[in-house]
């Protein structure tokens, strides 16, 4: 059994289990960080750092979705410069896609551009890349439009831990990263996908969406996650 720590956020004491993150003892004390790659339900990444934290006696940042809480820690999750931090990612997202959200499914609804609205950025002041990226339409009832990936690997990780198919994954390094299924094949063509439309669900863009849904129309509810995640450990008796 996990022994029980106290420590501090922002000034205030809380407590948590030793196995625990910064950043899930801080939402069990109703203290909000930033996320945007990480989802209850899945395994934490660290990957799109916008839930960098300052913990005393550490020089560097910390994403609190994969470090743990330790006794006697003391984290800061607003100070100004990580406002600065969050503000330089979100809008290095937007400069490196072809987010438009006007004509976007997910407009609206999509947790990058309520990022944007939270954080107070009205404006890109970074030059766009403006890629050229091909939408794929081969799915008979989902598309992919890559313009909009964020690289948050939500759906890799959701179809190879919760569905178990993997059909999805990351292909290249840095800013030529790009999300494919099987082994970059058409997403119509994959001989691993089940068509259950999780990746779609956990996807927090337009990115990934359900074919005939206009502007504003594709909501997303990824809250079945931590049921499923849930039901999955009772059966492995974990």
């Amino acid at each position: 059994m996990s022994r029980v720590v106290t420590l501090k956020i922002n000034g205030q004491d809380v407590s948590g289990r030793e196995d625990e993150t910064i950043l899930q003892v801080a939402r069990e004390n109703g203290i909000d960080i930033p996320v945007l790659c990480y989802l209850e339900g899945l395994s934490a990444v660290g990957a799109c750092r916008l839930c960098l934290v300052e913990v005393t006696g550490v020089s560097r940042l910390l994403p609190s979705c994969v470090t743990r809480v330790s006794e006697g820690m003391e984290v800061n999750t607003e100070s100004e410069r990580l406002q600065r931090y969050r503000r330089m990612i979100v809008e290095l997202l937007f400069s490196e896609g072809n987010h438009i959200c006007s004509v976007c499914v997910s407009n609206g609804h999509c947790e990058l551009q309520n990022m944007a609205i939270k954080l107070r950025l009205d404006h890109i002041g970074m030059p766009y890349r403006f890629p050229v990226r091909q939408v794929d339409a081969s799915h008979a009832r989902y598309g992919l439009d890559p313009n909009r990936c964020i690289l948050c690997t939500r759906c890799v990780r959701v179809c190879d831990e919760i569905e178990g198919a993997h059909t999805w994954d990351i292909m290249g390094r840095g800013i030529n990263s790009q999300l494919i299924s099987d082994m970059h094949t058409p997403w119509g063509e994959s001989e691993t996908c089940t068509s259950c439309g999780k990746c779609v669900q956990v996807c927090p863009t337009g990115a990934l969406f359900v074919k005939g849904k206009s502007v504003a129309e594709m909501t997303k509810r990824p809250d079945f996650l931590p049921y499923l995640a849930m039901m999955r450990n009772r059966k492995n008796g974990s």
